[in-house]
C-alpha cells in the first residue's frame, strides 16, 4: 500500500485505498525511452548489471532527452532479446537479471516520474546489491514513493524504431484493466510518435 496507508487495508477481498481502478483514464503522457544497451554498444546487458544513477544521467545526454516530472520512462536492459536469442526463459522470472541499482530511486524521486518500466521481471538489479532485503528496490519504490512500476515491456522494437528516428520520446498511453481493488494490472502499452 502506498500514500501512508496501511498494508493491512489490501486484505483478500482486495485493497480498500488506492486500487489499480483509479489509474484506468491516467497513464498517458509523455514517454521516454533509455535505451542503456544501446548506449553500451552492445545488444543487452549481462545478468547483475546495476544501473547506476550516473547512466541514467549520461543516456539522457546519449539521447538527447530530458526526463521530466509526469513522464513514463521506460529502460531496456536487452533481457527479453537475450532469452529470445537464448531460445529459453529459464531463470527469467526471479533469476539473476540486469536493472536498477538501489540508488535510482532518489534519481526517480528527483525527476519526479509518474512511472517506470523495464523489460525485465522485476526492474531491479538481481541479486539484489545487498543481503538485508530481498527485492528492496520494490520496498521503497511502491509503498514510500507511490511509484507505478511496469515489468516485461518488450521494448526491442520500440528501441529499434528510436535508433532510426533519433527520437527517444513518444506519447504513452498504458491504462490499467479497471478491476475494482487489484494491486496491479496487466497492460497493453503503447508508444506513439
Amino acid at each position: 500500500m502506498w500514500n501512508g496507508y496501511d498494508c493491512r487495508t489490501v486484505t483478500s477481498f482486495g485493497a480498500q485505498k488506492c486500487g489499480i481502478e483509479k489509474t484506468r483514464e491516467k497513464m498517458v503522457g509523455r514517454g521516454v525511452l533509455l535505451d542503456i544497451p544501446r548506449m553500451l554498444g552492445e545488444q543487452y546487458l549481462p545478468d547483475g548489471f546495476a544501473i547506476t544513477n550516473e547512466m541514467l544521467d549520461r543516456a539522457e545526454r546519449h539521447f538527447d532527452v530530458e526526463i521530466r516530472r509526469g513522464d513514463y520512462l521506460l529502460v531496456r536492459t536487452g533481457q527479453i532479446e537475450a532469452m529470445l536469442a537464448a531460445e529459453t526463459w529459464d531463470g527469467y522470472s526471479g533469476g539473476d537479471a540486469p536493472g536498477l541499482a538501489f540508488q535510482t530511486l532518489d534519481w526517480l524521486q528527483k525527476k519526479q516520474v509518474a512511472a517506470i518500466a523495464t523489460d525485465t521481471w522485476g526492474a531491479e538489479v538481481r541479486p539484489n546489491e545487498g543481503d538485508e532485503a530481498n527485492q528492496p528496490w520494490h520496498w521503497i519504490s511502491i509503498p514510500i514513493m507511490g511509484l507505478t512500476v511496469g515489468e516485461i515491456f518488450h521494448l526491442g522494437e520500440l528501441a529499434k524504431d528510436c535508433a532510426e528516428d533519433k527520437r527517444y520520446e513518444f506519447m504513452f498511453v498504458a491504462p490499467a484493466l479497471p478491476v475494482t481493488g487489484a494491486v496491479g494490472s496487466p497492460v497493453n502499452p503503447l508508444a506513439i510518435k
